[in-house]
């Protein structure tokens, strides 16, 4: 005869048998009888006590996105369910593997506007990619099983269970189950032979290839597969923002980041490609511009896990329906070994003016501090080899450029939806996942102070995050916005901040105000030296502005380098391709 336990206990239990050994949540009346079970559980469940329910879900994403593992939330009902939202839509944008358990009332006072009900499958499905109620105790254990199937396999996204309060407290025998197989669900496509040898041939004919490499190749694990196609077809490769790390920074065939504020080469070359194989991206509107003119001499390879973004937002030639990781091993034997120097030349033309019109002048400025200047410094001192993390914002855009990757899975920020706030409470997740690794966030004011509170979850666990706040007293992405494009009217962006260092100072964390330069490279030091958490308030230049830039929705090839000034290729070999 099986065991006899309470639905919480099962719960409990069933997070440990799926090897959950770290959850961020809340406790609030209708998820009691759980935290109640949880209190015999703390030598084999760690549980993080946040300071808002937002906080939790944005820790569970670094987390998520630190290990390539589910991150765990437990909120409570009515607010607490309602609390974790923007993160579970911020989640399923960025493909982030989240299993969100919220509380609810007792089965008997489902629709009866009790205290603290909140209908969360309703409100929860459009943004996850499964929501269920769970009403009776027996169900439990595979309501878990089925949930975090689902939230780490095919296209890893959130996924929700909202627990009535009865069926917490009922009996049920205990058995747990792994999910293994869900009918009319395929996770892992297999790979079809056919399409492999027709985008190895498009490739091998290819005079101007090019490899656009997304989120998705982290997800699949697949970084040592893109280099070795990459090297051995001589291809040169631009990654999305939320790909970032998949190429070390140094690589000769990483040619930079795509989209808005990405770099030139990437950017102006994608129109002039002849064949483009995407791998694991969506072609997000920040990437593509202007689609009617987007990639019109190529024919376009996309491999994907998600079958629904073929064809979605930009038409291709040929799509691969399969993990990253299991194309590119199978793509590779495909394609020739050969080189495209004088096509990977162009990237390093474009680059060049760049680096002599944008780069040189933010990283050497002469009046204020600017943004890329400081984290420029904090990337040296790490020796490039940090987990970054950002929130929204100039911050984010600017730590894109400016902080450079040696090992993959170092990049943490919100992509798709651009949720600020995201930054602070991602960090505390990320670094609570790797201890052992250096964790910089880097915020502006506007987005620290969004999860400001979470400072008391530094406090409460002593997670040394690097925390640098880029003080302009300003919002400043959306004052850049306002220069460019509504005449300097700078409506409701400037800020009147409090003293960062001082509320530091009350939650017990060391930190240090830079207002000059000479003081710049002394706190960095200090701050990365230092063995524990450490905020970073440093003032830059409020005027300073992220460059090269595409204007939303422009063509890849109008690029702005300044206010007045369009990025123009230096010769006229772009015209020649044909």
């Amino acid at each position: 005869m099986r065991e006899r336990i309470t639905g919480a206990e099962a719960l409990i239990r069933s997070l440990e048998a799926e090897g959950v050994d770290l959850v961020f949540g809340y406790p609030g009346g209708a998820i009691l009888p759980v935290y109640d079970r949880l209190y015999d559980h703390n030598d084999k469940l760690q549980h993080v006590l946040v300071r808002h329910e937002q906080g939790a879900i944005h820790a569970a994403q670094g987390y998520a996105r630190a290990t390539n593992r589910p991150g765990v939330v437990i909120v409570t009902s009515g607010p607490g369910a309602a609390n974790v939202i923007t993160g579970l839509s911020d989640a399923l944008m960025d493909s982030t593997p989240v299993v969100v358990i919220s509380g609810q009332v007792g089965a008997r006072f489902l629709g009866s506007d009790a205290f603290q009900e909140t209908d969360v499958v309703g409100i929860t499905q459009p943004i996850t990619k499964w929501a269920l109620q769970v009403r009776r105790a027996e169900d439990i254990p595979a309501a878990v099983a089925r949930a975090f199937y689902l939230a780490r396999t095919g296209r890893p996204g959130p996924v929700v269970l909202d627990i009535a309060k009865d069926a917490q407290l009922g009996e049920l025998e205990w058995h747990y189950e792994p999910l293994r197989f869900i009918r009319s669900y395929n996770p892992r496509p297999v790979v079809s032979p056919a399409d492999l040898v027709a985008a190895a041939e498009m490739l091998n004919s290819a005079q101007r290839p090019l490899i656009l490499a997304g989120h998705g190749v982290m997800i699949s694990g697949a970084e040592a597969e893109l280099a070795e196609l990459a090297e051995k077809a001589g291809i040169p490769v631009a990654t999305t923002l939320l790909g970032l790390s998949v190429m070390p920074s140094d690589h000769p065939l990483n040619k930079g980041m795509l989209g808005m504020h990405g770099n030139i080469g990437p950017n102006f070359l994608t129109n002039q490609a002849d064949v483009i194989l995407a791998v694991g991206i969506r072609f997000d509107d920040r990437v593509t511009g202007d689609t009617d003119s987007y990639a019109k001499n190529s024919r376009i390879i996309h491999i994907d896990i998600d079958a629904s973004e073929f064809n979605r937002n930009v038409k291709v030639a040929k799509t691969i329906h399969a993990d990253a990781r299991d194309a590119l091993r199978q793509l590779i034997p495909l394609v020739d070994s050969s080189r495209h120097d004088d096509w990977t030349e162009r990237f390093d033309i474009c680059n060049s003016v760049e680096a002599d019109y944008v780069k040189s002048r933010e990283l050497n400025h002469g009046g204020l501090l600017t943004m890329g200047e400081v984290i420029d410094a904090v990337s040296r001192e790490v020796d490039h080899d940090a987990v970054l993390v950002t929130d929204v914002g100039q911050n984010q855009m600017m730590a894109a450029r400016y902080f450079s990757f040696t090992r993959p899975r170092s990049i943490i920020t919100s992509g798709g939806l651009g949720t600020m706030g995201f930054g602070l409470p991602a960090a505390i997740g990320a670094k609570m996942a790797e201890p052992g690794r250096t964790v910089c966030y880097f915020g502006g004011d506007g987005g620290f102070q969004m999860t400001i509170q979470e400072l008391g979850t530094i406090m409460q666990y002593g997670t040394a995050v690097k925390m640098i706040v880029l003080n302009n007293n300003f919002l400043g992405n959306v004052r850049q916005w306002q220069e460019l494009f509504f005449n300097s009217r700078f409506s409701q962006t400037p800020m009147v901040n409090p003293d960062f260092c001082a509320i530091a100072s009350a939650y017990g964390i060391k930190s240090r105000r830079v207002e000059h330069r000479e003081e710049l490279a002394d706190a960095v030091a200090e701050m990365i030296a230092f063995d524990g958490p450490f905020l970073l308030d440093v003032l830059v230049d409020e005027t300073d502005k992220v460059f090269p830039m595409i204007p939303a929705g422009g063509h890849l090839e109008n690029i702005m380098l300044d206010k007045d000034t369009h990025f123009v290729y230096p010769d006229n070999r772009q015209n020649n391709q044909q």
